[in-house]
């Protein structure tokens, strides 16, 4: 993990520097995020998509974070002005595929899901994944926040430094 006090600060100079590209950017990644993975799971209301178990309380604020995380990190993509100053590790970005994907058996649906119900069943659903999905989305909110961290520090890091 990246999380050492001078990852966070690169971070954080990372996130000062950005231009309004990149926060637009990191706001429309953030509501497209939360559209293919809050009206799927019906944790936002439409009606194509309807929930057998309903809405957790925790489904909200873990769909906010992982909405606001992603948004952050699709925004490191956007090509700046000036060249990158460094490399971005290729890990950085399997963590957050794995986040975003993970986030959606989170807020899910225990039985809604084709894939958990092949494997446990219904009841093994209600009974196993169910209780265990506030923890997949705790660790879905951890893979995407250290992408965001990587891929952030790694914005400032000098390309002379990165290639001694």
């Amino acid at each position: 993990m990246s999380s050492s006090p001078r990852s966070w600060r690169r971070a954080g100079t990372a996130l000062r520097g950005w231009r309004s590209r990149q926060w637009t950017v990191a706001g429309l990644g953030a509501l497209t995020t939360a559209a293919l993975v809050g009206v799927p799971t019906a944790v936002v209301p439409s009606p194509l998509f309807g929930r057998s178990v309903p809405v957790q309380w925790w489904n909200y604020p873990a769909l906010a974070v992982t909405s606001f995380l992603a948004g952050i990190v699709l925004s490191t993509y956007v090509r700046r002005t000036s060249p990158s100053p460094g490399p971005v590790a290729a890990d950085s970005t399997r963590l957050g595929a794995v986040g975003g994907v993970l986030s959606f058996f989170a807020v899910g649906c225990p039985v809604c899901n084709k894939l958990v119900l092949l494997f446990l069943g219904t009841s093994g659903a209600l009974s196993y994944w169910a209780p265990l999905q506030p923890l997949a989305a705790l660790l879905s909110a951890g893979l995407l926040a250290e992408a965001a961290l990587r891929r952030l520090s790694s914005q400032t890091v000098c390309p002379a430094a990165a290639s001694v």
